[in-house]
């Protein structure tokens, strides 16, 4: 019998520590007078008193640590319960979303989705527009811990590979994830703050500094505006554009790095080919801004720039209306959305390591179709892929498209049209926020779908975050069998 008191204890803390951080939108909004404050109030006492007792009733059993099993439902339990603890506020508070509103958008926020089914952001109290940035930077922080720490141990689509530098867990998660989680939570803040900086030096006032700064380095894309970043149009781009590329690289380079050693920094393949994919595409969509529309050359690098790391990052701002720039750009766009950032990093969808994996594969089985009696072998970063590893990929990868496609169809039975089902679905399986089209494209979001198509989408969202295999384990009968 699978014991299911280990999950629960840390489930429990978790909990307590979202209930803790809603002090801070209870403190903005009981200086602002707005009337929200005893929703966090109440909220946040409810969340540390049932995280609480549940850890407290299960503290005795973590002893031994984590088997695979109770870490498989960890990493998947964590991310469907906290939600639910992280919507009370949108349903209580002035937005009165509906549950099933509030639990999407509280999903949105801890995968750092950035999808929104709120409108009138502009008009919002600012104890509900610091909520949803927290949740971001607190889903931004938990899944660089599960990146480097679970889910190299649970052999997930190829994450193995990073084993040997997220330090030695197996058999002893619990401790190490503290150790890891305690070096990567001082980066992490430290970028944060820095970019809170910046963005007051370019204008910005201390509040939209702030909460654009916490969904900025998750790769989030919650902004206090209906109009997303566009608000800040000019040289706040640039610097959202650095430090969204900072976020999406990988950490442990950064632990790395502040340890003395920036050769792997430096030498890291997955972090040359990140930023020579944006390089490549921003050069692109640059020359179609500027020669097909009427745009000045610093305007076009500008917004290609930024709406290229924004998408490819999966943070999801968007500083203009991109669904304007033609089927070219449009269709280019839905493709980078699945192409991802780092492994190891608050960005999502498939993640840059497994393209060069198949690339790797691809181009060893070119060499044997050449060359029949040759010995050619798969490397990444210089060390030979493992069968297992090259499995693991590739599984990853048919998961992922048939997970599209099977989202896409349930959505389309809700009745969305083609445009609509696709997009929604790859921007929820990739976590990248705006999907395509008039309705939950830029200029839109995801306040008109029926609930139906909200619930598959919170889902997707769930499953994508986790990179698929991690959730799928948990359904099968062998799983729960002894």
């Amino acid at each position: 019998m699978l014991d299911l008191r280990p999950v629960a204890y840390v489930i429990g803390l978790l909990v307590v520590i979202l209930g803790a951080m809603k002090v801070f939108p209870f403190l903005i909004d009981l200086y602002d007078g707005q009337g929200q404050w005893p929703v966090f109030l109440e909220s946040g006492l409810f969340c540390i008193l049932v995280g609480g007792l549940l850890a407290l009733s299960c503290a005795n059993s973590v002893a031994e640590g984590l088997s695979i099993r109770q870490t498989f439902l960890l990493t998947t339990m964590v991310w469907a319960a906290l939600p639910l603890f992280g919507a009370i506020p949108l349903m209580l508070g002035a937005t009165e979303l509906s549950f099933t509103d509030a639990f999407f958008e509280a999903m949105s926020g801890l995968t750092t989705t950035g999808s929104t089914v709120i409108s009138g952001l502009d008009d919002l109290p600012r104890g509900i527009l610091l909520w949803r940035g927290i949740l971001q930077w607190l889903g931004g922080i938990g899944i660089i811990v599960v990146a480097m720490v679970f889910l190299p141990e649970l052999r997930v689509g190829g994450m193995q590979i990073f084993r040997s530098e997220a330090f030695d867990t197996m058999g002893k998660i619990l401790p190490q994830a503290q150790a890891i989680a305690k070096q990567i939570s001082l980066i992490y803040l430290g970028l944060t703050v820095t970019c809170i900086a910046v963005y007051m030096v370019l204008g910005m006032g201390w509040f939209d500094a702030l909460v654009h700064a916490l969904t900025t380095m998750s790769t989030g894309g919650f902004s206090n505006y209906d109009a997303s970043f566009g608000t800040f149009s000019g040289p706040a781009e640039y610097a959202a554009s650095f430090f969204m590329i900072l976020a999406a690289l990988p950490f442990v380079r950064y632990v790395q790095l502040i340890n003395g050693h920036s050769g792997p920094l430096l030498q890291d393949s997955q972090i040359r080919a990140f930023l020579g994919t944006i390089m490549v595409l921003i050069i692109v969509t640059a020359n179609v801004l500027v020669y097909v529309f009427p745009h000045h050359p610093e305007q076009a690098f500008r917004e290609a720039l930024f709406n290229i790391t924004s998408i490819i990052s999966g943070t999801g701002y968007a500083s203009v209306d991109y669904m304007q720039w033609g089927s070219f750009l449009i269709m280019m766009f839905f493709f980078i959305g699945l192409i991802g950032g780092c492994a190891g990093s608050t960005a999502c969808s498939v993640k840059i390591f497994r393209y060069q994996i198949l690339f790797a594969s691809i181009r060893v089985q070119i060499q044997r179709i050449r060359s029949p009696n040759g010995i050619f072998i798969p490397r990444f970063e210089g060390r030979p892929v493992g069968p297992d590893v090259l499995s693991s990929v590739i599984s990853f990868f048919m998961f992922f498209v048939v997970t599209l496609g099977i989202v896409a169809w349930a959505l389309a039975l809700t009745g969305l049209d083609f445009i609509t089902a696709l997009s929604g679905a790859a921007t929820a399986v990739a976590n990248v926020g705006p999907g395509l089209g008039d309705i939950i494209g830029p200029a839109g979001n995801f306040s008109t779908l029926n609930d139906a198509a909200k619930w598959i989408l919170s889902g997707a969202m769930l499953i994508g975050r986790l990179e698929l295999l991690a959730v799928y384990a948990i359904v099968t009968i062998k799983f729960w069998r002894n």
